[in-house]
């Protein structure tokens, strides 16, 4: 079984991109990638597409965290309604054992306002989900690598015992 990232090209999708290839070394299986991104809408609410993900920049992480090409597939999804939907349905159709996803730092008004998409993965998973935080405190260097120190919690949602 398979373990699944969620994937955006921020500073906590790197460190998430790169958990994950840790999980999957430790585990013995393959990585799927999914970036599911939504249109951004102009001031005149014209629909722009959803940008390109940088697929060179998962497959070289990847390959330096010895990864190779066979155990890693790469889903984009382009012009999503809503990310949380995309990994929980390609984690549901995969059967994932794990879905590791990134978290940043949201204010109480950009909670509400915005929802939680990681809220969602968290409360809604069949498998266990890996959330990681980049700690604020490491610095990234000159080529974009996240810095070494992540706070991490894992959670599954059991119907008879509830969260653990």
């Amino acid at each position: 079984m398979p373990v699944l990232v969620g994937f955006v090209p921020t500073t906590e999708g790197r460190a998430a991109l790169r958990r994950a290839v840790e999980e999957c070394r430790l585990r013995g299986t393959r990585l799927i990638v999914v970036s599911s991104e939504q249109p951004s809408v102009d001031p005149f609410g014209n629909r722009r597409p959803a940008p390109v993900a940088p697929e060179a920049e998962v497959r070289r992480v990847c390959a330096e965290l010895g990864l190779d090409g066979g155990e890693l597939e790469i889903r984009w999804i382009r012009d999503a309604y809503e990310p949380a939907d995309d990994i929980l349905a390609v984690a549901e159709e995969t059967g994932a054992e794990l879905i590791v996803i990134g978290l940043r730092r949201r204010t109480g008004v950009g909670k509400r306002i915005l929802g939680g998409s990681a809220q969602r993965i968290l409360l809604d998973s069949s498998c266990p989900v890996l959330a990681v935080k980049v700690d604020q405190r490491s610095p990234l260097d000159d080529s974009g690598h996240d810095g070494e120190v992540f706070t991490l919690s894992v959670s599954s949602v059991d119907e008879h015992q509830g969260i653990r």
